[in-house]
C-alpha cells in the first residue's frame, strides 16, 4: 500500500514538473533586423523545409537570466542544388 502511494506522489510531482515546463514557454517572436538578443543557450531549433526559398525556422533559447524564448526567422531552405 505504500508502494502505491509513494508511486502516486511520485508521478504527481512528474507532471506538475512538467506542467511548468509547458507553462515557462512564451509566444514566438518574428525577427527584425537589428534586434537585441540576448542568447545564453540554445535548446532547440526546427529543421529548414526542403525547398528552395526562405522557409520560417524557429529556435527556442534562454536568455541571460534563465528565461525561455522561442524566436522565428527565415532561411534559405534545404532543397538548393548548386
Amino acid at each position: 500500500m505504500k508502494n502505491i502511494l509513494l508511486l502516486a506522489l511520485s508521478l504527481t510531482a512528474s507532471f506538475s514538473a512538467f506542467a511548468q515546463d509547458v507553462a515557462t514557454t512564451t509566444d514566438v517572436v518574428h525577427y527584425k533586423y537589428g534586434m537585441h538578443l540576448d542568447i545564453a543557450k540554445v535548446i532547440h531549433i526546427t529543421e529548414a523545409a526542403p525547398i528552395c526559398a526562405p522557409t520560417p525556422v524557429q529556435m527556442t533559447y534562454q536568455d541571460s537570466q534563465g528565461q525561455t524564448h522561442t524566436l522565428e526567422y527565415s532561411i534559405i531552405g534545404g532543397g538548393c542544388t548548386n
